[in-house]
């Protein structure tokens, strides 16, 4: 895992308002986003591991699933994540 404590708490209070906001929306996106571009390198690397591959996809749905929530809760903020996080070009 590429996470250390103080980068995931400096992601934390970039797009969750304060340290203390680890369940919002923003911030779970921008932690499996931070994950996501880890394990895409990882796997560069390493093509036949397999499991990083499930792993990367169930993250990748997870992510989608909570980008459609964020969307139809505030269509703004869901832009403003995108552009931010480059997750769409």
């Amino acid at each position: 895992m590429s996470l250390t404590k103080e980068k995931k708490q400096e992601i934390i209070e970039k797009h969750g308002g304060s340290a203390e906001n680890t369940g919002s929306t923003e911030a779970q996106i921008a932690l499996l986003t931070d994950q996501i571009n880890h394990l895409t390198g990882h796997l560069k690397e390493h093509g036949k591991d397999h499991a990083s591959r499930r792993g990367l996809l169930l993250m990748v749905g997870k992510r989608r699933r909570l980008l459609n929530y964020l969307m139809n809760e505030d269509i703004n903020k869901y832009r403003e994540l995108i552009k931010e996080l480059g997750i769409r070009k």
